[in-house]
């Protein structure tokens, strides 16, 4: 079984997710370079290039990642990703997400997760984003788009250490 595809071509009001390629490298790295982006993120070093093309590689390799493009502009600005698909679970993770700061702020965001959520929630029926715990600003995000926080906490390997994380899940209604 090959579940759903993973690297759609996504439309908002606002923006255009596109499966992620090589070529994006560039642009992509222009936003993440910026060191306020990762701030509050447990990696908080991926704006360093060698720790930024570990994640960027790994996006390409997860063959969920999409560019998100500022229909506007026609610039990038960021990227998010589908992984970690369960089926046995009906479950997947949206996460990776990160914007230009001069995107911030809710609309773009809640744009982006909500086309992510209405195309993958016709083939899974949970979705999780896992979060760093002491991430406040994605966890204030989850909330404002009606993440659940699961119980527990995650550790994941980020910059270098293992880092605690809480889970959020959206249940197809």
């Amino acid at each position: 079984m090959t579940g759903p595809n993973r690297q759609p071509v996504l439309e908002g009001e606002r923006v255009l997710l596109r499966p992620s390629a090589p070529d994006d490298w560039d642009a992509l790295f222009a936003v993440a370079a910026d060191p306020l982006v990762w701030e509050v993120h447990p990696a908080h070093d991926r704006w360093k290039e060698d720790v930024f093309r570990a994640y960027f590689d790994g996006g390409m390799a997860s063959g969920g990642a999409l560019t998100i493009i500022d229909k506007a502009t026609g610039a990038v600005i960021g990227s998010s990703r589908f992984d970690n698909w369960k089926p046995d679970a009906d479950e997947i993770e949206i996460g990776w997400t990160y914007l230009a700061r001069s995107h911030w702020g809710g609309a773009y965001n809640a744009e982006i997760k909500r086309l992510m959520l209405d195309y993958i929630h016709r083939f899974v029926q949970t979705v999780v984003f896992t979060v760093g715990e002491g991430n406040v600003r994605s966890r204030r995000a989850m909330e404002k788009i009606g993440g659940r926080l699961r119980p527990g906490i995650e550790h994941r390997l980020m910059a270098g250490e293992m880092k605690p994380h809480v889970v959020y899940e959206i249940r197809r209604r």
